[in-house]
């Protein structure tokens, strides 16, 4: 039979070293089994401050739990708002090589329409607008690796 003092000693590492991984990456959840000690920690996301009116400068808004995370930005003298990758992986803007692409400069996209695809770990997930609007600028380039958070499309509000 283990030491309980052993045990918690362990446990008790091992859960700082998975804090200081997680810190240290894009990774929002980890869970590791060593011999009997199992341990899972999962971070938040970040409080977001909400300003009752608009303001002048770059706001965040509060991430979405299923779907990409909205960012402000200012953009000439219109607003921009920027789709983001919920997720790190491959960006792919058509469904195949030989599709057409989901969205174009230009392109009218309505909040649910799928802008493009990530991959990771072998999986594609669709990426959809949480917003409506035109296709401002295409910031990731087809086959790129995007991390969590990074900018995809930006759009002109409709």
């Amino acid at each position: 039979m283990a030491d309980p003092k052993k045990v918690r000693a362990e446990a008790n590492a091992l859960v700082q070293e998975l804090l200081a991984r997680l810190d240290a990456s894009d990774v929002r959840e980890l869970e590791v089994t060593r011999g009997a000690i199992r341990v899972r920690v999962a971070k938040d996301a970040p409080p977001q401050k909400v300003s009752p009116g608009p303001t002048t400068a770059p706001a965040a808004k509060a991430p979405q739990q299923n779907g990409p995370t909205v960012v402000s930005a200012e953009a000439d003298s219109k607003t921009a708002d920027a789709i983001v990758a919920p997720l790190t992986g491959i960006f792919y803007r058509s469904p195949s090589p030989q599709a057409p692409s989901f969205v174009e400069i230009g392109s009218k996209v309505a909040a649910g329409d799928v802008i493009g695809l990530i991959e990771a770990m072998k999986l594609f997930n669709e990426i959809r607008s949480t917003l409506s609007g035109t296709v401002r600028r295409i910031v990731a380039d087809n086959g790129q690796l995007v991390r969590a958070r990074q900018p995809l499309i930006e759009l002109d509000l409709s």
